[in-house]
Formats: C-alpha cells, sequence, structure tokens
C-alpha cells in the first residue's frame, strides 16, 4: 500500500474526523510514541533547517509566465512514500506531516492548509509519487492513463510541439528531431519566455551521465545548431540570449499540444 500522509487524514472510504487538527495531533502522537528520539531529533533538525534557509537572503528567481488573469494562490506537494520506507528512516507518515505542518505554521502562520490520503491496492507497482498522483487525480497523472486518439492528419503551415506524442511537425510534415532534439527543444518550450543558461540545459539534459559523456556549455552551441536547421524557416523560435542562453518564443503560427488535460505544474 502506497500512503502519502497531510493534514486533515482521512481517506476516500473513510469520513474526516469532526475536527481535522485533533485528528492528526492523536494521529502523530500515537506514530511518534513508537519512534523514540530519533524521529524527535529528525524534527528537530527539519525545523531547524528551515528557519535557516528562510533567514538566508533569497536567491533571485527566473521569471515565469503566467497565463493572463491568473494569480498564484498556493500550491500541491505530492510525496511518495509508504510506511515501510518513512520506518527504514527512523520516523512515520505522522511524524513527518506533523513537522511539515509544524514548519509551514513558523514560516508562514497565515498558510491555510489541507490534506488527504492517497491509497492504491496492495503491491500495485510504479513510483510512489506517480501513485500517488493518480490517486489524488492530478490532471497529467489522470491524462496518461486515457487512450491517445487516433493521430490526426496535419496539413496546416507552421509547427506544432506535440508534446504527448514526441514529435515536431513543420508545414504539415513529422520533423526527424533526434530524442535530444526533442528534449532541448521541449525543455525550451515548458518554460516558455525564460531564458535558459547553457549550464542548466547540461545539467537537466544529460543528468546522470558522465563527465565523459556530457557536452560542455559551447557545446549546446551545436545542438542548438542542428535543432534550428530542421526547425527551418521557424528557427527563430527558439532565441538567443546573448551571453546567458536560450529562450523560447512562440509565434502565432506555432502550436503547443500537451495532449490530455492540464500540464503537470513538475513541469516548471
Amino acid at each position: 500500500m502506497t500512503t502519502v500522509l497531510d493534514a486533515p487524514v482521512r481517506t476516500a472510504t473513510s469520513p474526516a474526523p469532526a475536527n481535522p487538527a485533533e485528528g492528526l495531533r492523536a494521529y502523530a502522537a500515537l506514530t511518534a510514541a513508537t519512534q523514540g528520539p530519533t524521529a524527535a531529533q529528525q524534527l528537530a533538525a527539519a525545523r531547524a533547517a528551515a528557519a535557516q534557509e528562510a533567514a538566508a537572503p533569497a536567491a533571485p528567481r527566473a521569471g515565469r509566465t503566467l497565463p493572463a488573469g491568473t494569480a498564484p494562490r498556493g500550491f500541491a506537494l505530492y510525496v511518495g512514500i509508504d510506511e515501510a520506507k518513512a520506518a527504514a528512516s527512523g520516523v512515520s507518515l505522522g511524524v513527518l506531516v506533523d513537522a511539515l505542518r509544524r514548519t509551514l505554521a513558523e514560516l508562514a502562520p497565515a498558510a491555510e492548509t489541507y490534506a488527504t490520503v492517497a491509497l492504491a491496492p496492495a503491491g500495485a507497482g510504479g513510483r510512489d509519487v506517480d501513485v500517488v498522483r493518480l490517486a489524488l487525480h492530478e490532471p497529467s497523472a489522470v491524462a496518461r492513463t486515457k487512450p491517445e486518439p487516433e493521430p490526426e492528419i496535419e496539413t496546416s503551415p507552421g509547427v506544432i510541439v506535440d508534446i504527448s506524442r514526441k514529435r515536431v511537425v513543420i508545414d504539415g510534415e513529422s520533423a526527424a528531431f533526434t530524442f535530444k532534439e526533442f528534449e532541448l527543444l521541449q525543455y525550451l518550450v515548458l518554460r516558455e519566455g525564460r531564458t535558459i543558461e547553457r549550464a542548466e540545459l547540461v545539467s537537466s539534459l544529460w543528468q546522470g551521465s558522465t563527465d565523459d559523456d556530457a557536452p560542455g556549455e559551447r557545446t549546446i552551441d551545436v545542438h542548438v545548431r542542428r535543432l534550428r536547421a530542421k526547425l527551418g524557416r521557424y528557427e527563430d523560435i527558439v532565441r538567443t540570449v546573448r551571453g546567458v542562453g536560450y529562450r523560447f518564443d512562440r509565434h502565432a503560427d506555432v502550436v503547443i499540444r500537451y495532449g490530455h488535460g492540464t500540464p503537470s505544474p513538475d513541469r516548471f
């Protein structure tokens, strides 16, 4: 069973407690009682690290383009871990929840929270976090479970970047992109309007590669030149920001297809 716990603690088959906060404290107290000093020490360490990070000067963050008429109102954090993995780390799900909520209360006392438990059939395969996202009906996770419609015949001029099918169609013809070329274009497309440094492209697209396999920052320029050559007369959708890196600028003749549902927030 894969379980993600927040507060108030409830499942799809069990009614929520009359007082969610008391239900969480009761669960946390019950599980923490079996953990001994290790859980308490880890809780204190987590709170101290969060306080230190909050006190440190905030690093500048690249701007993100938000859809018109929208504003951030909060965030969702999907945590994939079951009871056995938590116990192996010397904690329990209740202790983790309590630590997260205490830290949030210290950093942002005005924040409102809501949480639930994600249940999956015992022995369900896949990554814990993917199972959790599906159980909690995260849009892009649900979309991946739906059958793909029959491919459409593309005849209109312009560029179609089809994220769901991992393909690029240029003026009605499928472009022969390599896997890495499509990954590079997709990385820029999903961060539309943001300038991506060469170092970030290397660390993100060649993650896990050895020093011999990973390209240097200047080698990225070669990959971008090849990408632009295949985009043909639409090559300027990948802009060069001199001395920094590259940026995707959407034109009126460029269409991005994400497939079913809303793109997952983790695409940023």
